[in-house]
């Protein structure tokens, strides 16, 4: 399992994260367990987790169950905190189930770390995230109609400090170690990064977005942002929701898979991305290669990718993702993947 760095905090992260957002519905308490106990065996030390979790749907009933599926391990394997980072997220503004939609705020803070905490049975997080920006975010397929006109800049910059203060004074604490973004856009970054530097106060060390073969929009902005500035991406979502495993193809509904909670994978579920698809497992059978290896695989040729964060709702489904870090891309694999994107560019 390959390591990369964590930004510059000094930690080195595998190139898989284990993503949790099953954890509680799609998936049970025991399997989730054994997840994390396969995912560690495998070389994998990074588990990925959001205080609104789980998913496939989020209810409010439901808030927070993830988080206290893998505190239940934790409590388990006291001594086995040491041997994985634990990244979780504060959810953003208008989640009505959680704080009745309030934005991220120094007023937010330190209460949903306590809860994160509490429900995670630990003592600290070592990556603590931002859900979603306030002024709100061009991910989950609104780039399309993404308008920043309304937003107001200093009350943007004046969130940001006060954000960080408070995120600093819980790295005091020993609560947190260390701070990363999550849907974020190029420049709310660089104000994160450029305030941080200023002030002395946690520097972003990461951002999660969505990124695929189906979906390349960190590709030019945030890439070069994430090569100068050192702040490695995590993607979510790198086998676009399934979509590229090709389970879905032909109209298929796998039972208890994610299209059969979510009947548009989340706005995924689109003509145009059928037609890449059909193109990308055509390149991974003219190779020979499983479909969920290569685009695993090719997540890994990105100069700006930190991990990438994949879901399993059961373990052989695990397994399976976990033979992606023994493929390697050849030249003439990457130039068709090259070739498909230009005659098919999404996202969706």
């Amino acid at each position: 399992m390959k390591m990369n760095p964590l930004g510059r905090t000094g930690l080195t992260v595998s190139e898989l994260c284990l993503g949790t957002m099953t954890f509680g519905t799609q998936t049970d308490e025991a399997e989730s367990h054994a997840q994390i106990d396969r995912a560690l065996a495998a070389g994998i030390n990074f588990v990925d987790t959001a205080e609104m979790y789980p998913v496939n749907p989020v209810r409010a009933e439901t808030i927070g169950r993830t988080e206290e599926i893998i505190g239940t391990w934790n409590a388990a394997n006291r001594a086995r905190r040491g041997d994985y980072i634990l990244a979780t997220k504060h959810s953003g503004e208008g989640m009505a189930h959680v704080r009745n939609g309030a934005p991220i705020s120094a007023a937010t803070i330190p209460g949903t770390i306590e809860g994160n905490l509490r429900r995670l049975q630990t003592d600290y997080i070592d990556l603590y995230q931002f859900h979603w920006p306030n002024r709100g975010s061009y991910m989950f397929r609104k780039n399309w109609t993404y308008d920043p006109s309304g937003q107001n800049r200093a009350d943007t910059l004046a969130n940001i400090e006060e954000c960080l203060e408070a995120l600093q004074k819980q790295v005091d604490k020993g609560n947190i170690r260390h701070f990363g973004l999550s849907n974020e856009s190029a420049w709310g970054t660089a104000q994160w990064v450029r305030v941080s530097e200023d002030r002395g106060w946690p520097r972003v060390a990461s951002i999660q977005n969505e990124y695929s073969l189906l979906c390349r929009l960190y590709d030019t902005d945030l890439a070069e942002l994430s090569v100068n500035e050192e702040v490695g991406l995590l993607s979510f979502s790198p086998l676009a929701a399934g979509l590229l495993t090709g389970k879905y193809a032909d109209g298929a509904v796998p039972d208890g898979s994610r299209k059969s909670l979510v009947a548009n994978l989340g706005g995924r579920d689109t003509p145009r991305a059928h037609e890449a698809v059909a193109a990308y497992l055509d390149v991974a059978a003219r190779h020979g290669l499983d479909p969920v290896h290569m685009a695993l695989a090719w997540c890994r040729t990105r100069p700006f990718m930190a991990s990438a964060i994949f879901g399993a709702t059961h373990l052989d489904q695990l397994d399976h993702i976990l033979g992606s870090v023994e493929v390697e891309l050849s030249d003439d694999v990457l130039a068709d993947i090259d070739a498909a994107h230009r005659a098919h560019p999404m996202p969706y």
